[in-house]
């Protein structure tokens, strides 16, 4: 199963809006048969790809799969039946499907006489898919906050220049944090500023992620801006009363897009931002935003993992990462489980996801039903995950 749950991160960022898939396919006598994962939407999921590379050796053999097996027909075949035309004796999976249209796939199984058995690295499963899980349980897209910050937490200077706080292996790591992600999303300060172009560089096989600019007042974004170019589909996000007219000259649907949103008490509101994203199949966001927009999305309680780069630098002035997030007491703030702290470069990567708090708090609020937190450990090196359900 732990195979399995390996195989299944290689199709992060290629599979939405399905989720990532693993599977291991035993012969009757307990040595590997075949294995697969799902690659992309619409292509076949894990449990065919894991047949076909065992052929007659399933018959009579266990399947480990991460997910229970899907028990409908889509844009493909149930791969519950699919187990069962192939003979398997046993089906070994690690969480439950909850979404209504595929769950019963171990209800099919079992009627067929196949001994079914759930929960086993169910943890590690959950927390490899937690993308596509967060949005089926939340009905919104899971919410990865990255920063980059010198170590007393300043992401620019006093003058406003802020490149490059972190090293390029720590720039190259969140290349690969896009590559992984649905949407990239960014207010119009950081629009303003620094003209980003968000698409992904140097991820063999990536698939570039919609472009999201918050642009509340219909500002930020000019003819010429990085983010219009074609290297990636690009949204940009402005209030319903803005005066966004000049934006007719500039975008070219569907490549570019533009989508109109009720105001909050400041900026747009984020609860109907991830609405609309939902609807368009994002089901994973980075959010890299500056500290306003970072801060926006925490007192709206969408933050569901963050992701803090730190360099061993000092800057004593400056904007801090997270701006006003609704926090006036430190019996509200939110509070964090770190999760893993690895070395890139000269920096430090501190992931952490939101403490379950009291009813009532922001914490509750961005903590996800279900979330599995692995073990803390160190590293002093990182793997990428390889990219290809």
């Amino acid at each position: 199963m732990r195979r399995a749950v390996a195989l299944a991160a290689r199709g992060l960022g290629s599979t939405s809006p399905n989720p990532v898939v693993g599977c291991v396919i035993l012969d009757a006598a307990g040595r590997p048969a075949g294995e697969g994962f799902h690659q992309r939407a619409g292509g076949p999921h894990a449990e065919i790809h894991a047949l076909r590379a065992a052929g007659e050796r399933a018959r009579g053999g266990t399947a480990y799969v991460t997910l229970e097996p899907c028990d409908h027909t889509g844009r493909t075949g149930p791969c519950s039946q699919a187990l069962v035309d192939a003979g398997l004796a046993r089906v070994v999976y690690a969480v439950a499907d909850p979404t209504p249209q595929a769950t019963g796939g171990a209800g099919t199984l079992r009627a067929a006489g196949i001994t079914v058995e759930q929960g086993l690295l169910a943890a590690e499963a959950d927390a490899g898919n937690t993308a596509w899980l967060t949005s089926v349980r939340r009905g919104r897209p899971h919410v990865l906050w990255k920063y980059a910050a010198t170590l007393d937490g300043r992401v620019a200077a006093a003058d406003s220049t802020s490149r490059w706080i972190t090293s390029a292996e720590a720039r190259a790591d969140v290349h690969r944090l896009r590559a992984e992600a649905d949407a990239v999303v960014v207010g119009s300060g950081t629009a303003r500023t620094d003209d980003p172009h968000l698409a992904v560089r140097g991820v063999e096989g990536a698939v570039q992620p919609l472009r999201v600019v918050v642009d509340t007042e219909a500002t930020a974004v000019r003819a010429g801006a990085r983010i219009l170019d074609d290297a990636a589909p690009t949204l940009i996000a402005v209030a319903e009363d803005a005066d966004a007219g000049h934006l007719d000259d500039v975008v070219r649907p569907p490549r570019t897009d533009v989508v109109r949103l009720p105001r909050a008490a400041r900026g747009l509101d984020i609860p109907a931002l991830l609405a609309a994203l939902h609807e368009r199949g994002v089901r994973s966001v980075l959010l890299e935003g500056g500290p306003a927009l970072a801060g926006s999305f925490v007192a709206a309680g969408a933050v569901d993992k963050v992701v803090g780069y730190l360099a061993p630098v000092l800057l004593g002035a400056g904007p801090a990462a997270l701006a006003d997030a609704g926090i006036t007491t430190i019996g509200e703030a939110l509070r964090l489980r770190m999760t893993e702290t690895v070395r890139i470069g000269a920096d430090l990567r501190i992931t952490a996801t939101p403490e379950p708090a009291a009813s009532g708090s922001a914490a509750e609020a961005a903590s996800e039903p279900g979330t599995h937190v692995p073990a803390t450990h160190i590293s002093a090196t990182h793997v990428p995950a390889t990219k290809e359900r």
